[in-house]
């Protein structure tokens, strides 16, 4: 009895060492990390699902987006909408989240949860009633209970091993795609056999590949070999007949030896197929452009316009979901009642032209010969100094005016004629004289 007791304390003690964390029977995070099962007879978790290329390159590439685009807080005034660098959060959320972090990698990881696991899970750094930090929680090591009265108990095992309690009202929790109004749904428990498959299908190419891509050669006697028959025979088979040395050459079987092959080829059991059909089913999932991973479905690729379209269909079917979900968060749990009247977050998607300065020019020609921006926003967005005078004043394309004096050239045209009729009675007063 007892030596089964220490074994039950051994494998429950070796499950939470590889969660990360206690759980209990409503922790409903802790089991999605014990995997999903999928009919290909692969379980399906967190760790293995990122060795599959397709979903390391889907959720980098996602994850990596948002986490580059700026985020700043904003204001509405009298004057209208502008930046508002003055709030607090806006160092916290754009620059450094906390002493340890920098904000692009804060919301890699932020962005990462909700992707794989459904929800991300955030500390509020607080001093007093302030809040001063975030503090990204890693999934593995977070617990989440259900109490009796319906409250929530978090649980979390810091870098160097020790379990902490963290008040429900210190966690920012930003669920992904929902199907209750309230968490996010898992992508491993709901992609277990889409993912199952492309690991079983690796699994089987990694066989082939240690193989050399070549099936199991048997050889056949008619009769049952000596022992010392049997080790010509090996000596033979592996001297003379096989190894790359002696491809091509000409083999002569004796004694009624029969050559046969145990397996099925790759080509005819489309392993390659396979394996780029679960690159196709993956991006499916993540709602990613197979190209945008490098893979070419069928050879197709994309050039000029295509290549502009597909960008945008990526920013506003993958990116923007998840940049609108990340901003009402922030409005709903990072910002005070009477806050939420006056700030709010915004997410700058003009940083992906950063990379096509084209793009950056054509975008910047247009806001700025339609009055929508100045020439110093322009020049505040490419970091440089503002000059001032009437690069501060907006401007339309049709004769470079500024945008108020619109409207007013009957004022300057009466004054233009009013002068004009004055010089020609000068001149023709002299011309009398």
């Amino acid at each position: 009895m007892k030596q089964k007791a220490q074994k039950i304390g051994r494998v429950r003690a070796a499950v939470l060492g590889w969660l990360g964390a206690p759980f209990g029977l409503t922790d409903v995070g802790a089991w999605a990390r014990l995997g999903a099962s999928s009919s290909a007879g692969v379980q399906v978790n967190d760790q293995n699902i990122l060795q599959l290329s397709a979903v390391w390159a889907c959720a980098r590439l996602i994850s990596e987006t948002i986490g580059t685009l700026p985020l700043g807080m904003h204001e509405r005034s009298r004057e209208g909408k502008r930046s508002a660098p003055q709030h607090s959060l806006d160092f916290i959320l754009g620059v450094q989240p906390n002493a340890d972090a920098i904000s692009s990698v804060f919301w890699e990881s932020v962005v990462a949860a909700m992707l794989l696991q459904g929800n991300a899970y955030c500390e509020k750094l607080m001093i007093g009633d302030r809040l001063a930090g975030l503090s990204f929680l890693h999934p593995a090591r977070l617990s989440i209970m259900q109490r009796r009265d319906g409250s929530k108990e978090y649980r979390y095992i810091d870098d160097v091993g020790r379990q902490r309690i963290i008040d429900g009202a210190r966690i920012w929790a930003i669920p992904g795609w929902s199907l209750d109004g309230k968490t996010g749904v898992s992508v491993i428990q709901y992609g277990a056999q889409v993912f199952g498959s492309a690991l079983a299908t690796d699994e089987a190419a990694g066989g082939t590949f240690k193989r050399g891509l070549m099936p199991t050669v048997w050889f056949k006697y008619p009769e049952k070999l000596r022992p010392e028959q049997r080790e010509d025979a090996r000596e033979f088979i592996t001297s003379r007949a096989a190894g790359a040395v002696n491809a091509g050459k000409p083999v002569i079987m004796e004694n009624g030896m029969e050559v046969g092959t145990i397996g099925i080829n790759p080509r005819d059991a489309q392993l390659l197929e396979s394996r780029a059909y679960g690159v196709e089913e993956i991006c499916r999932w993540f709602r990613v452009w197979p190209g945008l991973i490098g893979h070419a479905a069928n050879g197709q690729t994309m050039f000029g316009t295509g290549v502009e379209q597909m960008m945008t269909w990526f920013l506003m079917a993958t990116i923007n979901p998840l940049v609108r979900r990340i901003e009402q968060s922030i409005i709903k749990d990072l910002l005070t009642p009477a806050e939420r009247l006056r700030y709010y977050p915004k997410f700058a998607v003009e940083g992906l032209l950063r990379a096509d300065s084209a793009a950056r020019g054509a975008f910047y020609s247009v806001m700025v010969n339609n009055g929508i921006l100045t020439r110093d926003e322009v020049r505040e967005l490419e970091d440089r100094a503002p000059m001032g005078g009437n690069a501060a004043v907006l401007t339309v394309q049709t004769a470079l005016a500024p945008l108020d004096s619109l409207g007013s050239n009957t004022a300057d045209q009466n004054a233009r004629n009013a002068m004009a009729y004055w010089l020609k009675d000068i001149t023709a007063g002299t011309a009398d004289t």
